[in-house]
């Protein structure tokens, strides 16, 4: 590995864009890179960042971002570099050091990277980017400083979050208007049935669920009900994990992308994996929307859609008090009936209990209001980009 010099010190010049390198490991699936993508285009688009992204698995990245080439180790997509992180020594071909550096979820940095952080100049601020918590506690630590125990560097943990003291969530500058763009024309929303169905939009009395779910205990008892509930469903489910348990209870072979199938009131489409302005559409078009993780639990609160989160499960139940902790900011203001069916709904679709779709569906309307009073609340907290941004600039000065 070749050594270059530090790089020059960009915060003195406002007219000089920030080097910002992002380092991620894939651990589950696809939330840490579409995190880490989502932040990276966000800071070059909207703050005029010059972004790269290390990333330790090409495959599941290609997922969320069709243009990216495998065979490459380093390359250029969106006008962000993205480096093939092969080994945890790994810093590039050539080390270069960002004025702003971000480890992802406490994937550790390089060693011989952290030595030329040491080294520069300039001191990067170093940013540790933690996994979302909407815990009381996380506003206590958010910006804390870790100084690093060798060198004369300080690492800084920076907290997503759904409440004020926060780093926030993130949110395009974009995304409202291309919302309510899409919201309110009818041919947008034929053409996107049509490309992702193969079907025109079902009729109005019929409920349009989204399902991105992990393996769930409790899909069967709730597609029993879909099929013999009184009134129509249309199920949509991105092709992954929770597939094999469509492919059983239609009893098919698989329910791979562009199947179809009906039993009594349900009628269910697969779709093809879909990059992230895909999968905001697909938030868009329907009614509740059952998501998973991080990303697709953020973004299922941006589309002020009523929504059903599978939290990443955890051992010895430690996810539970983080997801009542969500479903605290989340439905605090509902009426109380209300409130209470949507976190037993919660809690049966995360292992306890049997979800109750006809109890849910009696609270509906208000689950609507609060779903767009949310991400109004939400939106105050400030997004995660811009937060993060605004912090690397105060430190850089």
């Amino acid at each position: 590995m070749s050594s270059a010099p530090p790089l020059p010190d960009h915060a003195a010049d406002a007219s000089t864009a920030i080097a910002c390198d992002i380092f991620c490991a894939v651990i589950d699936n696809f939330g840490d890179i579409g995190v880490c993508w989502r932040l990276a285009r966000q800071l070059a688009s909207e703050h005029g960042w010059q972004v790269r992204v290390f990333v330790d698995d090409l495959h599941a990245f290609q997922k969320l971002c069709p243009a990216l080439t495998l065979e490459r180790a380093r390359q250029t997509v969106s006008g962000i570099v993205v480096e093939h992180w092969r080994e945890p020594a790994h810093a590039g071909d050539t080390l270069e050091v960002a004025d702003v550096v971000i480890e992802a979820f406490g994937c550790e940095l390089p060693p011989v990277y952290v030595a030329a952080m040491a080294a520069r100049t300039r001191t990067p601020v170093w940013i540790n980017l933690e996994y979302l918590s909407a815990e009381d506690w996380v506003a206590d630590f958010h910006l804390r400083p870790s100084p690093h125990p060798r060198y004369a560097l300080t690492k800084t943990f920076f907290f997503p979050g759904l409440g004020p003291g926060t780093g926030g969530v993130l949110k395009e500058r974009h995304l409202d208007g291309a919302r309510a763009a899409f919201e309110s024309s009818p041919t947008a929303r034929e053409a996107w049935w049509r490309q992702a169905t193969g079907h025109a939009p079902p009729p109005a009395a019929a409920t349009v669920v989204s399902l991105f779910a992990y393996e769930n205990p409790a899909v069967d008892s709730l597609l029993e009900q879909w099929r013999d509930g009184a009134s129509p469903v249309v199920l949509l489910v991105p092709e992954g994990r929770i597939s094999g348990a469509l492919a059983r209870f239609f009893d098919l072979p698989s329910f791979a992308a562009g199947s179809h199938a009906v039993r009594g009131n349900l009628s269910a489409h697969a779709l093809a994996f879909t990059d992230q302005a895909g999968y905001d559409a697909l938030l868009w078009v329907s009614d509740i929307n059952f998501v998973r993780g991080e990303d697709s639990f953020v973004r299922a609160q941006w589309a002020a859609k009523p929504f059903v989160w599978h939290i990443y499960p955890q051992a010895d139940d430690a996810h539970l008090p983080k997801l009542d902790a969500a479903l605290a900011h989340y439905a605090r203001t509902l009426p109380a009936d209300a409130r209470d069916a949507l976190g037993r709904f919660w809690h049966a679709w995360n292992g306890a209990g049997r979800p109750d779709w006809a109890q849910l569906q009696r609270h509906a309307p208000a689950l609507e209001r609060r779903a767009g009073e949310w991400a109004g609340e939400l939106a105050q907290v400030g997004d995660l980009a811009g937060n993060l941004a605004l912090f690397a600039k105060t430190q850089l000065i």
